[in-house]
């Protein structure tokens, strides 16, 4: 089956559109997406692709998609994961250590972002959270990203932020700005919900925080304040 639906998959790419999504991910030599491949399919067309495929493939086959080198296989291996995990409590488990056992081939921004906050934020909800920590320290770009966008889960649906500060400074001297735009953007969705929440840790920090990270985190401050704050006047 699963060969089946690569080639409903294959049905959908487009050359043109390969080209662009490459240089798009940064897929050169010595950046982020190094060596990745892709077909070149739209995200809608992929949805379209995977939906009779969604109720009937085995997690078995779903992991070996995700192992996947072509992108877009990989994406739709995320895809049928996360809502396998919406639609059958009993799989939660082993789609969550199928999750955590193949972050290898989660390695770029769109595979986390549309997988880390809906598998692993739902799980974690009411469980320790060690693991997110242990991403965040382990040096692993993708890790880390995944450890700060699982965080939505929990300042969207509990107004908890505990986690997603604690996290903010293990990374708040990272180099890459794939990690300075995610904890900015979470900073920034915190502040949606509780503005002295969010102004309480940018306080402690903001004058040491990378100024992209900065910047995401206070996009939706007032011109004036965050005015203040890229100056240094707070």
């Amino acid at each position: 089956m699963i060969d089946r639906l690569k080639a409903d998959l294959y049905k959908y790419s487009s050359e043109e559109r390969s080209i662009a999504t490459q240089r798009y991910f940064k897929t050169g030599k010595g950046e982020y997406g190094e060596g990745d491949i892709f077909i070149g399919i739209s995200n809608p067309d992929l949805r379209i692709a995977i939906k009779p495929y969604i109720n009937s493939l085995e997690l078995s086959e779903v992991e070996n998609l995700l192992k996947s080198r072509e992108h877009e296989f990989r994406l739709a291996a995320l895809l049928i994961l996360v809502q396998q995990f919406r639609m059958k409590k009993n799989l939660q488990e082993s789609i969550v250590n199928i999750y955590i056992s193949n972050t290898s081939y989660i390695n770029n921004w769109d595979l986390v972002d549309l997988s880390a906050h809906v598998i692993l934020g739902p799980w974690l909800e009411n469980k320790p959270r060690y693991i997110l920590y242990d991403f965040a320290n382990s040096g692993d770009l993708w890790k880390e990203r995944i450890s700060v966008l699982t965080t939505l889960h929990f300042i969207k649906k509990n107004r908890d932020f505990k986690d997603i500060f604690k996290i903010s400074e293990i990374l708040l001297n990272h180099q890459h700005d794939l990690i300075h735009k995610a904890v900015g953007w979470m900073l920034r969705e915190v502040g949606k919900i509780s503005i002295l929440e969010e102004e309480k840790f940018l306080k402690q920090h903001y004058k040491i925080m990378p100024r992209t990270m900065l910047r995401y985190a206070i996009e939706k401050f007032p011109q004036e304040k965050r005015q203040s704050y890229l100056k240094g006047l707070v």
